[in-house]
């Protein structure tokens, strides 16, 4: 599957252009943007910034025809067809998503790995939609990575470098420097994505996180007071509710109604509350075959250590899920004697896709109606997972 994209630039100024000749791009996903920066370099000679998603012919992702405003500094040489479209400012808008926010966002990043006497050689945009906006930057002691964050997701570098440390405490990207405001400067992390990794490396990456939750139960206060949210027992009801107040919960209601006493019973089994990545599956985990660090911490917080090991096993078939999730819940009881880690699992299972959909609630409030086609459908698709898992 590919992706067919209509740019819509704007000039230096914020200015409307017009629409450059439509063209195909190899990957259908909507918010990955190297492609078309790269392919209106061939085509055009033109440097664009890719602000948004305008709106596409499908009502959800991927593929299909997207049309996305972008802005240049350069004069096209190409005649640009005109367009009628709605530019209007928004409230909801993501700093990067305006005119000039990726130009301030790259001149924040060369301005740090300046201070940080490294000299920047390339720029390059990879992604950007309401969760977030990504650059690779090479410079001449190896690439780093800017990455900018909405609001409900910034305590991403305070996780990364709590306290003070990387190492300390999550086997994450180093931070190289962050401004507070959503934007972050990671070091580079040699190797691929784990999409695809089977059982036996999915078992050493519970494994390795095991540790790291098992470290920060200890300071579980101190994330809170942070700024890591905070999921812990029958709080994380309230939390769920409030974010699907307006959505058709009706598929989910007999969970929802019985919530709290389940959570009750989840606190009973005994396992401490943790810092909970949030969306342990291997693609969020990089390799090189030497070492492996887990990425994307901006849906961790802070809650019950079962949720990261239904992410993980979600995906794999019923006794591949069973054994790794039997070495996860031994673990537990080792360090916790008297623990019940495996009702704890059995408990959560349907509370987990429930959180999701609260999750993807939470991103629908907080974003522009344009981009709700990233997110819109899974609200309903999340509930009923919750509904039907037993």
């Amino acid at each position: 599957m590919s992706r067919t994209v209509t740019l819509i630039l704007l000039d230096a100024a914020g200015r409307p252009l017009g629409a450059l000749p439509s063209f195909d791009v190899p990957e259908p996903w909507w918010q990955e943007v190297a492609s078309i920066v790269a392919e209106v370099r061939r085509r055009h000679g033109l440097e664009v910034a890719v602000l948004r998603l305008l709106d596409a012919d499908r009502p959800a992702p991927p593929g299909g025809h997207v049309r996305y405003v972008g802005q240049t500094a350069d004069a096209p040489a190409v005649p640009l067809e005109r367009v009628a479209v709605d530019l209007a400012p928004h409230p909801l808008r993501q700093s990067w998503a305006r005119a000039g926010g990726p130009a301030r966002s790259v001149g924040w990043a060369t301005g740090e790995l300046r201070r940080l006497g490294r000299r920047v050689t390339a720029v390059a945009q990879q992604r950007t939609w309401n969760l977030s906006a990504i650059w690779r930057l090479d410079t001449d002691a190896g690439p780093a990575w800017l990455k900018q964050l909405p609001p409900f997701a910034r305590h991403e570098p305070t996780v990364l470098a709590f306290p003070g440390d990387p190492s300390s405490l999550v086997n994450g990207p180093t931070v190289l420097a962050a401004d507070g405001e959503g934007r972050m400067l990671l070091a580079d992390v040699p190797g691929q994505d784990r999409y695809g990794a089977g059982e036996g490396e999915r078992a050493a990456i519970a494994a390795g996180h095991h540790v790291v939750q098992w470290r920060a139960c200890g300071v579980v206060g101190e994330l809170v007071a942070a700024g890591v949210p905070d999921l812990r027992g029958t709080g994380l009801a309230d939390w769920i509710r409030e974010r699907l107040a307006g959505h058709d919960v009706s598929a989910a209601a007999g969970l929802l109604d019985g919530l709290d006493h389940r959570l009750q019973q989840v606190r009973d089994c005994g396992l401490p509350d943790t810092l909970v990545h949030g969306d342990l599956h291997p693609g969020n985990v990089r390799g090189d075959g030497r070492r492996r660090t887990v990425i994307d911490w901006a849906d961790s917080f802070v809650g019950h250590p079962a949720f990261d090991i239904l992410r993980l096993t979600e995906d794999v078939d019923a006794d591949a899920a069973a054994r790794l999730t039997g070495a996860w819940a031994r673990r537990w009881r080792t360090d916790v004697p008297g623990s019940d880690p495996h009702r704890a699992v059995d408990l959560l299972r349907p509370v987990a896709p429930l959180r999701l959909a609260a999750v993807y609630a939470m991103f629908l409030a907080a974003i522009e109606p344009g981009e709700h086609p990233y997110h819109v459908h899974d609200v309903p698709a999340a509930l009923a997972r919750a509904a039907a898992t037993p």
